[in-house]
């Protein structure tokens, strides 16, 4: 006698109830990390509530409540430090332009508030949250430069001073990187009129930045095509002596080999 027909899911309902979990499983887990709007009975306790989930990484429920507090005391006494947070709560949650109206309007209305500050700072992280690489435009790269050096210089001695200036370096950097890659591809097709102008103009504008090093390589490696072998040999030999035990050394240093022997 054969064996009765055994009860239970086909083989592939069994395969596509593990994933069927896995998905009810992800989606009670992000339920739990949206968390869940808290009660408000004051205002007052809006903004600590809004503060609280800030605090706690709960960005969109603090930008609800902050969201609500702004709107409901345009005039309050601590109206300008909520649009702060609510600024900061959008720059989390990587909404940019949200995070950057908020910040402009700290710093535009409430300059003498104890939040502008921090409103300058930020309002460069927008900016630079929307920017992209050296191969992009870098609109607002330069924006972030200009608004972090303009928090530099309007809040000296800040909590956030050092780590403005971490950034100008940064952002100038990536500027620095867009002259060099400008200059090597056209050293690359053989322009060497623009590939010098551009190496000069990151020595000039960029020059404190790590790129010089790179720039003053393309400088010499362009008097070489140009057939001023003595200026290009004295250039590869200051690139060797400036940045000794660098990759761009060691680069100018076999460049330098090539062009004293040959014919």
């Amino acid at each position: 006698m054969s064996a009765p027909p055994t009860s239970g899911p086909a083989p592939r309902a069994r395969r596509a109830a593990p994933a069927l979990l896995i998905a009810l499983l992800a989606a009670a887990l992000a339920g739990c990390a949206a968390g869940t709007m808290p009660a408000v009975h004051s205002e007052a306790e809006r903004l600590s509530l809004g503060r609280q989930a800030l605090a706690n990484k709960q960005y969109n429920i603090a930008v609800e409540l902050l969201k609500g507090y702004v709107q409901n005391n345009a005039g309050g006494a601590e109206v300008d430090h909520a649009i702060e947070l609510l600024g900061e709560a959008y720059l989390k949650l990587r909404e940019w332009t949200d995070a950057q109206a908020q910040f402009e309007r700290v710093t535009r209305d409430f300059p003498e508030s104890d939040s502008a500050g921090s409103a300058a700072w930020r309002l460069g992280e927008a900016m630079w949250g929307q920017s992209r690489g050296p191969d992009f435009d870098q609109e607002n790269t330069r924006k972030a430069l200009a608004q972090w050096q303009t928090y530099l210089r309007d809040y000296p001695g800040h909590w956030a001073n050092a780590l403005a200036q971490a950034r100008v370096a940064q952002a100038r950097t990536r500027l620095a990187d867009q002259y060099v890659d400008h200059a090597r591809l056209y050293l690359k097709n053989g322009i060497l009129g623009p590939a010098r102008m551009w190496f000069q103009r990151t020595i000039d504008e960029y020059g404190d930045t790590p790129r010089r090093a790179d720039a003053e390589l393309g400088l010499a490696t362009v008097m070489a095509k140009q057939g001023h072998r003595s200026d290009a040999l004295a250039a590869l030999r200051a690139v060797e002596t400036q940045y000794p035990g660098t990759a761009t050394a060691h680069e100018a240093a076999e460049q330098r080999h090539h062009l004293e022997h040959d014919d």
